[in-house]
């Protein structure tokens, strides 16, 4: 089964080519990369609610806390929310993954953060902290 993307959704056409992303700009929830797969969207097509500048009740929300109200109580959010389940990823975990700073996908960065947490593990018993 396909998860529905926000765009497909609403129908606000502010994705990559839609009817209103000349006038109104591609929404940044249909352009996130870092945020692809979350929720089984494409890019931030599944984690909307997360994402700066994302569309809203008619209105482009500057900040996730400008949109805070109005996507909890989106039906599209609630869908997402139903679809996932136990396997729902939270705006916490969106947030890390478009700072990069979360759990990639990629598994070199994974390893590469585990080294260095080690390192700096044994770092400090060697110094006899």
């Amino acid at each position: 089964m396909h998860s529905l993307n926000c765009w497909e959704v609403t129908r606000c056409g502010r994705e990559p080519g839609g009817a209103n992303a000349a006038s109104g700009g591609v929404c940044p929830a249909a352009l996130a990369r870092r945020a692809h797969g979350l929720n089984g969207g494409k890019n931030g097509g599944r984690a909307c609610w997360a994402i700066a500048g994302s569309f809203a009740r008619g209105e482009i929300c500057g900040t996730l806390a400008a949109a805070h109200g109005d996507c909890m109580s989106c039906a599209f959010f609630a869908q997402v929310g139903r679809e996932q389940g136990a396997l729902y990823q939270g705006a916490k975990t969106i947030l890390a993954a478009l700072s990069g700073a979360g759990p990639d996908r990629r598994r070199g960065n994974a390893r590469r953060a585990a080294a260095a947490s080690g390192t700096a593990r044994d770092t400090a018993r060697s110094r006899g902290t």
